[in-house]
């Protein structure tokens, strides 16, 4: 499985490069904090995955990478999908090592 680290991920933001964030949290932890990508929870994902794009790179994202670690088990085994990353560490690395002023749980 592809990963990405939470430094790379703020490099490719910083220079605009084309990508999709899919956070497959919970509403109720994406309302606590998020990188502004698109809420998809875990659950839900079979029946929302035509909102997961396949023409540009797609980080997947949760609290701390295994919930997104399995959604993209599901999406490259089950459904062909060869675009996806891991955030590692997720959103609680991005908060950790990128930006301190996010809120953490």
């Amino acid at each position: 499985m592809d990963e990405i680290t939470a430094q790379e991920l703020k490099e490719r933001l910083g220079n605009s490069a084309e990508l999709q964030i899919v956070d497959v949290r919970e509403p109720e932890e994406f309302a606590i904090c998020n990188l502004g990508g698109e809420l998809i929870p875990l659950d839900d994902l079979p029946k929302q995955v035509n909102r997961i794009r396949r023409d540009v790179p797609v980080v997947m994202v949760c609290h701390h990478g295994f919930r997104s670690a399995q959604a993209i088990l599901y999406l490259s085994q089950r459904l062909g999908y060869d675009n996806l990353l891991n955030l590692k560490g997720g959103i609680h690395a991005w908060a950790t090592q990128v930006d301190p002023t996010m809120r953490v749980y």
